[in-house]
């Protein structure tokens, strides 16, 4: 749009006057204007310049970058070429990359290079270049403007050393994970007996599944003498997970152990550790347990073992009999350990004849989902068990528990919780020759 003659020119006064505080530009000002050539917005521009034959040799350079450097103007135009600005590695990375990268594309941007000051400090720079062409198409020179990327250099520095920091706790946490978990491997086999011992006339395996290596389980079973004629065992789970469940764990194993040289009932076993349960852990924080606790005594005359055996809310065992027939060994009347101060028990007995086997195993194992195996997101179940016992190829503990270790496992992510087995059998008969 044209102005009419009425209206100031962009650099006329105003019609107020020179100063009326119109923004309007004065004389002076014009003037002053006027003395800032090219040539001085070029020497003290924010970047660095620099001009170079296409050999790279330093043609023209302004004030900032030589003040950067360190360096004269006389002691670089002519005498230096661009690359001896730049530190070692700076130097093979434009050989390398840089020069080559410039001369086939003509031009590049934003490349990080470092220079090297006359003092010996590294300045990182963000350096630009454009090759000129004379009116033929030859490459007459390069143009290059250098971005100071101090800042940004410290920025990066900055997240490097975070990112390290980072790692490296993250590598420290890892290690505390490792040594965490094998600290839990140690404490979860502490509660459980390392191996268990032989005893005359009985066959007996054992064998413990861990749902999660991160978390202590409140599974735990034994077998121990009682006296020169009978073994006591017992089964059982704790309700909860984690150091306080094995807590518990601890303490009902060793109760049991002294319950059963006390009075080797299974009633009497499972009612003392009812007792301290209950009074000890009868406030804001109950703990509970369910335990199968029994009395063994082979017959080495006839091959034959009694067993007499209490529950407190666990699942019943097992029998496997010699002909392939089982039963489950019913306790009526078994409550959760720790719940009323008399719990109602009862003691069941049976005797296993040669060939037979009395399996006890905690909840982990029937409750586990049966998704992955193709049955949809059902409980594995009592009669599944039941099923799988019968149909094993050999009846023996050790062979039971060996084939069911491998059903556990083939449960894969549908088993959540541990789980213990211990199988105890009364050896077969040698058949004559």
């Amino acid at each position: 749009m044209s102005r009419t003659s009425s209206e100031p020119g962009p650099f006329e006064p105003g019609p107020f006057g020179a100063g009326a505080g119109d923004g309007a530009v004065t004389d002076a000002a014009f003037s002053a204007l006027l003395e800032d050539s090219a040539e001085d917005l070029y020497e003290q521009a924010p970047c660095g310049y620099v001009s170079t034959l296409m050999d790279g040799t330093l043609a023209k350079a302004n004030a900032t970058l030589l003040d950067w450097l360190g360096l004269r103007r006389e002691d670089v135009v002519g005498r230096m070429r661009f690359s001896d600005l730049l530190t070692v590695g700076g130097r093979i990375y434009h050989e390398t990359h840089f020069a080559p990268l410039l001369r086939m594309k003509g031009e590049i941007n934003g490349i990080a290079l470092e220079l090297k000051g006359a003092d010996g400090v590294r300045m990182p720079v963000l350096v630009s270049a454009v090759v000129k062409y004379g009116s033929e198409g030859e490459p007459l020179l390069i143009r290059a403007t250098l971005a100071d990327a101090r800042d940004r250099h410290a920025y990066e520095q900055e997240l490097l050393r975070a990112r390290q920091a980072a790692d490296a706790a993250r590598r420290e946490a890892e290690a505390d994970r490792v040594r965490l978990k094998d600290a839990l491997i140690v404490l979860q086999q502490s509660l459980l007996p390392a191996v268990l011992p032989s005893v005359p006339g009985l066959e007996s395996a054992s064998y413990y599944h861990t749902a999660s290596p991160d978390r202590l389980g409140g599974d735990f079973y034994d077998l121990f003498p009682v006296d020169g004629e009978r073994w006591g065992f017992f089964l059982g789970d704790v309700c909860g997970k984690g150091p306080e469940a094995a807590a518990v764990t601890s303490l009902t194993r060793y109760t049991l152990r002294a319950a059963a040289l006390h009075d080797p009932d299974p009633v009497a076993a499972l009612s003392t550790l009812n007792t301290m349960l209950h009074e000890r852990y009868s406030g804001s924080d109950p703990r509970y347990c369910t335990a199968v606790f029994g009395i063994l005594q082979p017959d080495p005359e006839t091959g034959h073992v009694t067993v007499r055996v209490a529950s407190g809310g666990h699942p019943p065992a097992l029998v496997l009999r010699a002909d392939r027939s089982t039963e489950y060994l019913e306790t009526p009347g078994g409550l959760l350990i720790g719940i009323l101060a008399d719990p109602p028990l009862s003691t069941a007995t049976t005797v296993l004849a040669p060939g037979d086997t009395l399996l006890l195993h905690t909840d982990g194992l029937t409750e586990a989902r049966t998704a992955a195996r193709g049955r949809g997101s059902e409980r594995y179940g009592d009669e599944a068990l039941r099923e799988f016992a019968a149909n094993a190829p050999d009846t023996s503990p050790a062979s039971l528990v060996t084939a069911l270790s491998g059903l556990l496992e083939s449960f894969g992510d549908g088993l959540d919780d541990d789980t213990a087995l211990l199988a105890l059998g009364a050896p077969a008969m040698e058949k004559p020759e």
